[in-house]
Parts: structure tokens; C-alpha cells; sequence
């Protein structure tokens, strides 16, 4: 019943995926000393612009985002500058959370922002992208049994993989092993990418495996 839509799914997921890849690379290639540990933030900021240019074209091409009652230009307008107010408070959000967390208050403030972009490309524009500048739809899909589709169901997962593999990333900052990758916040980033990924590759293949299961119902 879902196999059209897993199919579409693991393909953008694919092209994503794929797009953290160049991000690695190409800088590589093009930057002289580059390297995901040395110049950390350019890294980051590669894939986290790579992210976000392939998410929304990906999605606009699917036909994945929420239709608009209103076609007017200026209801258009409306609805990309929410879009942006949000990716600009989760982006706030995050870096309190990341603060609350033990993160530095004043000291690599630059780093933690960083990351806190890298995690909002990550997360919430995937929400803006599927559901729209909608925090109600937002509070649904992440409540229990919320999803109202398959893309939904993607969303809490991949949201779920990335946040959880920045968390796990931060254990390792303490000790004290002395690792180019336990600087701040190289790990967490890391973590949060290799989380992302995990995800990506998770979604279509629990939907898939359940699919006979998955019951969606309009609310």
C-alpha cells in the first residue's frame, strides 16, 4: 500500500544522504588544509548549506510540503518569512539547550551556535519542509500515535536519530584522551550527523518492515 511513497523516500533520502557526502568532499578538494577536525566550522557550515539546499528542493520536487489554501503572492511571502522566523527560534533554542547542557555560556559561543544551526538544518527545516511554519502539526506528528502519514512517521525518527546521536556525542568531551575530535563541538556535531544518516537509512526501512501494520487516520 506505502510501497510508492517508501520508494520516493528512500530515493530523496538517498539524494540527502548523498549531499552530506559532496559536502565532505568537495571542500576537501576545492580548500586547501581543510579537514573535518581542523576547520571544524567550515565543515559544519558545508553541510549544513548542502542540507538545507537539497531538503527543500527534494521536498518542492515531491510534492511532499502542505498545499496553500491561498495563492497570492503575498500569502506565499507570509509563509516564507514564518518559515525563517522558526528556523531562526529553533536555531535559539537549541543553542539554550545545548547551554543548559553544560555547553559554554560566553566561551565558543561561536561553536555552539554552530551547532545549534547545524542541528535546526537538520531537524526543524525537515519539519518546515514536510509540514509547513504549522506548530500544531509539529505538536501532532511528535505526540503519541501523531503520524498522520509516512513522511510523518520519518519525521520522528530521523528527528529522534539526529538529536539522540548528538547527545551520545557529547560523552566522550570529558575524558581525557587528548582527540582532535573531542574539541568542542566536533564530537556532538558528529554525533548529530552520523545520527542524521542513521536515520535516513532507518525511516524507509522500518516503514517498509511495518508496513502492513501502519494504520494512518485523518485528525
Amino acid at each position: 500500500m506505502w510501497d510508492h511513497e517508501i520508494r520516493s523516500m528512500a530515493s530523496a533520502h538517498a539524494i540527502i544522504a548523498s549531499a552530506v557526502f559532496m559536502a565532505t568532499v568537495l571542500p576537501a578538494v576545492l580548500v586547501r588544509g581543510f579537514s573535518v577536525y581542523g576547520t571544524h566550522l567550515l565543515w559544519l557550515y558545508s553541510v549544513s548549506a548542502a542540507v538545507t539546499a537539497v531538503n527543500v528542493a527534494v521536498f518542492w520536487l515531491l510534492g511532499i510540503s502542505p498545499p496553500t489554501k491561498r495563492h497570492t503572492l503575498g500569502y506565499k511571502l507570509s509563509r516564507l518569512f514564518r518559515s525563517c522566523v522558526y528556523f531562526f527560534l529553533s536555531c535559539l533554542f537549541f543553542h539554550t539547550v545545548v547551554v543548559l547542557y553544560g555547553a559554554p555560556l560566553i566561551e565558543s559561543a561561536l561553536e555552539t551556535f554552530s551547532l545549534a544551526v547545524l542541528l535546526t538544518c537538520l531537524t526543524t527545516l525537515r519539519c518546515l519542509c514536510v509540514l509547513g511554519p504549522n506548530v500544531q502539526a509539529w505538536i501532532r506528528v511528535f505526540s503519541r500515535h501523531g503520524a498522520m502519514s509516512v513522511w510523518d512517521t520519518c519525521l520522528q525518527i530521523t528527528v529522534v536519530c539526529t538529536v539522540v546521536g548528538a547527545w551520545v556525542g557529547a560523552f566522550p568531551i570529558p575524558l581525557d584522551w587528548d582527540r582532535p575530535w573531542q574539541v568542542w563541538p566536533v564530537s556532538c556535531s558528529l554525533g548529530a550527523t552520523i545520527g542524521f544518516l542513521t536515520g535516513l537509512i532507518a525511516a524507509p526501512a522500518w516503514i517498509h518492515y511495518h508496513r502492513k501494520q501502519l494504520t494512518y487516520k485523518c485528525k
